[in-house]
């Protein structure tokens, strides 16, 4: 009988890790793409109304059920891909790392951003809030290109 390290689990189960972090690398991206576009919709109701209380509930889930528990999956995922694959001194990956970090960070803005709303602040234009909602896609093309093409 053969005695199984943890490298050769994780190896041996690489394919799945892979495919779960593509799941939520896709799940977080399509929360972040819509939530700007929620906080427009939220923006443009009357202050105080039911609609509002509608959209504050929304926003709470969709980051609460899926933007967060991805991003914290895509991280997981992420770093044992990362790990398996011993792939730490490649610069593709830092810069990778670079980008999805500050992903991370506009997901934390979305978050703040949010809670301003639900407190009846609105220090973006519907206008700003369209422009941020680019953010993610031109993130998730440069990643894409890093990730398939490795250009360094």
């Amino acid at each position: 009988m053969t005695a199984f390290s943890l490298g050769s689990v994780l190896e041996m189960t690489y394919l799945w890790i892979k495919a779960g972090h593509v799941i939520f690398v896709i799940f977080w991206i399509a929360a972040l793409f819509i939530l700007p576009r929620y906080y427009v919709y939220h923006q443009e109701c009357a202050p105080g109304s039911a609609e509002e209380k509608r959209w504050i509930d929304r926003e709470r889930k969709l980051r609460a059920i899926i933007m967060t528990p991805s991003m914290i999956l895509v991280w997981i995922f992420g770093i044992t891909l990362a790990t398996i694959g011993h792939w730490w001194a490649a610069g593709w990956l830092g810069t990778k790392l670079l980008i999805v970090l500050g992903l991370s960070g506009y997901h934390g803005y979305m978050i703040g951003y949010g809670k301003k709303l639900a407190r009846g602040e609105r220090p973006l234009s519907g206008t700003a809030l369209r422009l941020m909602n680019e953010v993610p896609g031109i993130a998730t093309a440069l990643i894409v290109v890093l990730v398939i093409v490795k250009p360094f």
